[in-house]
């Protein structure tokens, strides 16, 4: 069983997921809503892998015999003056998620709960990719900058990405 204390962090981890997820969301329909079907699909699968990542928290406390307590979705934003703004604030947010999962693994290995510090170490690797991910993404809209072609080519190729699902269960670990 995960302590008490413990417990408490993962499951405001889990609201944490989930308000990214709705973030993701508001992203993608926002550039859908803007003609822009392939950041609106680039975002709808952060959503959906997100959803994944509070998924997997669940299963592990569940897994562990703790309770999961779900809580409000804090409001997001719904519209952002530009692509770059968009990625900068995902940026900006997934580093902020990275210090959310330091912070649990330094607690497991304050409690010597080598269990779920494993198991946040998932957490860890995905943090490195989603931060390089959105910086990349950074990266080629300010090499863009306005050019429409540009923007109309970067569309096309985020249109290809493709949401494969996480097996959230334990047994995977």
């Amino acid at each position: 069983m995960v302590s008490k204390e413990l417990e408490i962090a993962i499951n405001k981890q889990i609201n944490a997921e989930l308000w990214s997820a709705y973030l993701y969301l508001s992203m993608s329909v926002h550039f859908a809503h803007k003609g822009l079907p392939g950041f609106a699909n680039w975002f709808k699968v952060q959503f959906k892998e997100e959803q994944d990542h509070a998924h997997k928290l669940m299963d592990y406390l569940i897994s562990k015999g703790n309770r999961v307590e779900l809580q409000p979705i804090d409001k997001v934003d719904t519209s952002w003056d530009s692509l770059l703004h968009a990625f900068e604030v995902t940026l900006e947010h997934e580093r902020v998620v990275t210090s959310l999962i330091n912070n649990l693994v330094a607690m497991s290995r304050k409690e010597n709960d080598f269990a779920s510090e494993n198991m946040l170490q998932w957490f860890v690797s995905e943090q490195v990719e989603e931060e390089e991910t959105a910086q990349s993404l950074i990266d080629g809209l300010r090499l863009i900058g306005d050019n429409g072609f540009g923007i109309y080519t970067m569309d096309k190729e985020l249109s290809k990405r493709s949401y494969t699902p996480l097996d959230t269960t334990t047994d995977s670990e």
